[in-house]
């Protein structure tokens, strides 16, 4: 693994929240391309989403979305039903974060596509039955079509529309629309 991989991760730890960030965004940054070292770390994000701490949950789950595109081995499917658990998290930041990066999920193939789809279509239509479900559906329309945007699959950008259309309230209709720009 590169040294300043390690020396990120390190800095996860820091007790100076700016050092956090930055360690953050940087490993973000990082991943949006595949890597070589995906393997190296993912033991430990995988761990991650079960810690005490929900920022570790939230990081471990935004970080092995992102890797999905890293894994010629399939491991994020082993992985999926705890991403779901973090993606539905008691700590509303924490589930949020964890649905947001969501998507990329789907990069890592079509099985991955497949589960994304339908975890994401179940959530939309059971949104109501949570908290802030106006916030939980733009999120999940906006990281559709994100997905949309990386891949132009038009599976996607159906899904999407079908999902906004699903809306009975026209106000919220209307600002799914303009979360599908």
């Amino acid at each position: 693994m590169e040294y300043s991989i390690q020396h990120y991760l390190k800095q996860l730890s820091d007790s100076d929240k700016t050092n956090q960030y930055e360690a953050f965004l940087t490993i973000q940054k990082e991943i949006e391309e595949p890597v070589d070292w995906a393997y190296e770390v993912w033991g430990l994000f995988a761990e991650w989403l079960h810690d005490k701490d929900p920022h570790k949950r939230a990081r471990g789950a935004q970080f092995l979305a992102g890797l999905a595109k890293s894994d010629p081995d399939n491991r994020i499917i082993n992985n999926f039903s705890s991403l779901c658990t973090v993606a539905e998290d008691e700590k509303f930041v924490t589930s949020r974060h964890a649905l947001q990066s969501f998507w990329k999920i789907a990069l890592g193939g079509v099985e991955q596509k497949k589960l994304v789809e339908d975890y994401l279509s179940n959530r939309f239509y059971n949104a109501m039955n949570g908290v802030h479900p106006t916030m939980i559906r733009s999120d999940i329309i906006i990281g559709l079509h994100k997905l949309f945007e990386a891949t132009q699959d038009e599976d996607i950008r159906n899904l999407g529309i079908r999902l906004i259309e699903s809306e009975d309230d026209a106000k919220q209709m209307k600002k799914l629309k303009a979360n599908w720009k």
